[in-house]
């Protein structure tokens, strides 16, 4: 055994040494780089708008949302412990559903707040693709 402690550099206070030195390295590394990287992926997202699109939302919708979200997340948290606890499969079957209607629900409520505001405002600027993107959102969220 210490035959292999030798050869392998000395067992595991050197290595706990070797993890710490990375640690460091990989730490003022960061320091040096990171802060600088971050401030340029800011200044490009910024200058992007294809990066990332924002829709304001009022408060009101957002609330509904959060809750309807929350609820189904509770489902299918309660669902799991069904599977886990081998409960009966109708039972399960009728608490996915309750969660996938939840989530239903919210899909069709970002659907329309997106047809009455990004697709009328893109519309109005003589963006006539956007039908195009909504036909296809229509589609995969109607089956």
């Amino acid at each position: 055994m210490a035959d292999e402690k030798t050869r392998s550099g000395g067992g595991a206070a050197q290595g706990v040494a070797k993890a710490g030195v990375n640690r460091t390295d990989r730490t003022d590394r960061a320091d040096r780089t990171g802060r600088a990287d971050q401030a340029d992926q800011a200044d490009q997202a910024s200058d992007c708008p294809c990066r990332h699109k924002s829709t304001p939302r009022s408060m009101e919708l957002q609330a509904d949302m959060q809750k309807r979200l929350n609820r189904a997340i509770g489902q299918l948290t309660g669902v799991k412990a069904m599977i886990e606890d081998n409960r009966y499969c109708g039972d399960v079957l009728t608490q996915l559903a309750a969660a996938e209607s939840a989530v239903r629900r919210v899909s069709e409520m970002v659907l329309a707040e997106h047809m009455r505001t990004c697709v009328v405002e893109e519309v109005r600027a003589g963006n006539d693709e956007v039908i195009d993107e909504v036909m296809a959102l229509m589609r995969r969220f109607s089956k």
